[in-house]
């Protein structure tokens, strides 16, 4: 359909006459008469009841004009939104796990800003499964998550775009008062406290599969404390509670300043992904996610 028929037609019902309609239209008669007609071919009725002095409009169309106004004025702003898009000026919904907004997302926002300072971030924390819920609901149109590089990528389908940020690992660490307890060879007992994962929880799954010692309840020898928040494990290992399992992104300050020990050396580390899944049909955040997946970390 050509919109400018739609034009046609109010013009049509404001004049109430073809001859009046057409001058104002800027055509001749007959032109805007074959308007008319290809707008009746691609309705599939008539909308003009022809006779041979004058015409008389159909009431369908006469009660439809607050609709076919409301609709221009929606494609006029359509066009407007996409000739003058700006991502830069947009903002970005964003569902994420709480891992990666502490470790990841700082420098993301960073490397963003350089290319569109003007963006803004709306950011909605959760565990794995709430954050695809969201995501796939469309109260977000961004994902940002952790995912094992053992396990495939999730399956949507082509309107969904993937890009690895960056890598990551989970290591063990332990902090506080139980530094002292590691050895010269850079080992711990056992049966250390430990601060561990839920088995439900996507951290869980993954270091389970692995059989990581510390990492959950059944893994470990004396397990004080069971939560999915890594944020919280960070803050419990620091303060001596426990041996826990966190990404380097989130540690890596505290192991370098000497505040927590890795364990790696004993107990292995296990490798992560940095994944963003962007919804293509936002124009923003496809625009963002390309940007990310040519300056990844």
């Amino acid at each position: 359909m050509d919109v400018q028929w739609l034009d046609d037609v109010l013009v049509l019902l404001e004049e109430g006459n073809m001859t009046r309609a057409a001058a104002r239209r800027n055509i001749t008669q007959p032109a805007f008469s074959r308007r008319i007609r290809n707008f009746e071919d691609w309705l599939g009725m008539a909308v003009l009841d022809r006779q041979s002095n004058a015409i008389k409009i159909s009431p369908a169309l006469t009660g439809s004009e607050a609709e076919i106004r409301a609709l221009l004025a929606r494609l006029k702003d359509l066009k407007d939104k996409i000739r003058n898009f700006d991502p830069g000026s947009s903002t970005v919904s964003i569902s994420a796990q709480h891992a990666p907004i502490f470790s990841s997302f700082p420098d993301m926002v960073l490397h963003a800003k350089q290319r569109y300072p003007g963006l803004k971030f709306r950011l909605r924390a959760g565990n794995l499964r709430d954050c695809v819920t969201m995501f796939l609901r469309g109260d977000t149109r961004v994902l940002l998550c952790y995912e094992s590089p053992k396990s495939r990528p999730m399956p949507f389908d082509e309107t969904i775009r993937r890009v690895v940020w960056g890598d990551d690992y989970l290591i063990p660490v332990v902090g506080g008062g139980l530094r002292a307890g590691v050895r010269d060879d850079g080992t711990v007992p056992l049966e250390m406290p430990a601060i561990v994962y839920p088995q439900s929880s996507y951290f869980g799954e993954v270091l389970q599969s692995s059989g990581r010692a510390f990492a959950t309840h059944i893994l470990s020898a004396n397990p004080v404390c069971e939560t999915a928040l890594s944020s919280g494990i960070k803050e419990l290992v620091l303060n001596g509670m426990g041996v826990g399992w966190l990404p380097v992104g989130m540690c890596h300050k505290e192991v370098e300043s000497g505040a927590m020990i890795s364990l790696a050396h004993q107990l292995g580390r296990e490798p992560l992904e940095i994944a963003l899944y962007a919804d293509l049909q936002d124009a923003t955040a496809s625009a963002l996610v390309e940007h990310w997946s040519v300056h990844k970390n």
